[in-house]
């Protein structure tokens, strides 16, 4: 059943491509991320203050931790990601996203000594070939922000981003799995932080007369950060916390190759962009990649197949 809810969480999270691309109409990217964390930190931890109010405390040992979940995972990922989404399609950049496993393998070897084996390298390559055609496809805006050879800057933005989530995603592994701080709490302050910190980067960067929203439009700009701190905020992260528990990072984000289809689908409904076969056939490929590294990580054991009992987690 867990695998099911993994995709769900895909599925719903690849919306937010979509949605935040509408939300960039009314606001820059920097404001827009702290508004959403700030927002979303607080609703986590005013209901948790009122479940419980002693365990909204944390020791010394966890604050680092939490900081740089807060720089890594919210700060940095989310400015980078919505920079780049503004010159790129929604479809494009949920698969560049799909770099993610081989930035988490490397983590994870870093930080659990997970070992890869010849299956796994056999597998993330193919993921890699799948990647080399939706790299050299130009969508939107890309010709003005030419990089070198067939990269653009808002495509190094979101590879940046996907790079400093699965750092973050690595984090909230370790203090999951030390049962120091469960997901909800560590994704809180994080979120309550980060937003802060874009915040106050918004103040010097962007133009705040009175703020940065587009003149009449604080409705639609309302009713697009509701929408993507329920869905992202609020269920997916704290879904991934949790998954986090079975699942490898390095699963998890391979998993993720699976939301360009869900992208394309939203980004066709919500935005008018026609579904790319190129998208489309590289998923196809990278899936395959996802397949023979999911049978080497249960070969492994890294990925716990059937239910077992877990530790009770503070708060």
């Amino acid at each position: 059943m867990s695998i099911f809810l993994v995709i769900f969480m895909y599925a719903a999270w690849s919306s937010i491509f979509s949605l935040g691309k509408m939300a960039l109409v009314n606001s820059p990217p920097i404001f827009l991320t702290g508004f959403r964390m700030v927002f979303a930190g607080i609703i986590l931890l005013t209901w948790l203050f009122f479940k419980n109010r002693k365990s909204l405390k944390i020791g010394k040992k966890q604050i680092l931790p939490i900081l740089a979940l807060s720089i890594f995972s919210i700060y940095l990922t989310n400015i980078l990601e919505f920079w780049g989404l503004q010159h790129l399609s929604a479809a494009k950049t949920c698969f560049i996203y799909g770099l993610s496993p081989f930035f988490a393998a490397i983590f994870s070897y870093i930080h659990f000594k997970e070992k890869m084996n010849r299956r796994k390298m056999v597998g993330m390559l193919i993921g890699f070939a799948g990647f080399v055609p939706v790299l050299m496809l130009q969508t939107g805006s890309e010709d003005f922000f030419s990089a070198f050879s067939f990269f653009s800057w808002p495509e190094l933005a979101i590879m940046g981003a996907a790079l400093f989530s699965i750092y973050g995603w690595v984090l909230l592994r370790i203090i999951v799995k030390s049962q120091t701080l469960s997901p909800l709490y560590a994704n809180g302050y994080s979120m309550l932080i980060g937003g802060s910190l874009a915040f106050l980067t918004s103040f010097f960067v962007d133009s705040w007369s009175p703020v940065p929203i587009a003149a009449g439009k604080f409705l639609p700009f309302a009713q697009g950060i509701l929408m993507m701190t329920l869905i992202s905020n609020i269920i997916c992260y704290n879904l991934y916390g949790f998954m986090l528990r079975k699942y490898t990072a390095t699963f998890l984000s391979f998993m993720g190759l699976l939301s360009p289809i869900f992208a394309s689908m939203n980004s066709w409904i919500l935005l008018g962009e026609r579904p790319s076969w190129v998208i489309l056939l590289s998923t196809s490929v990278v899936s395959l990649g996802l397949f023979i590294v999911y049978q080497a990580e249960i070969k492994q054991g890294y990925i716990v197949k059937k239910k077992e009992k877990l530790a009770p987690v503070e708060g």
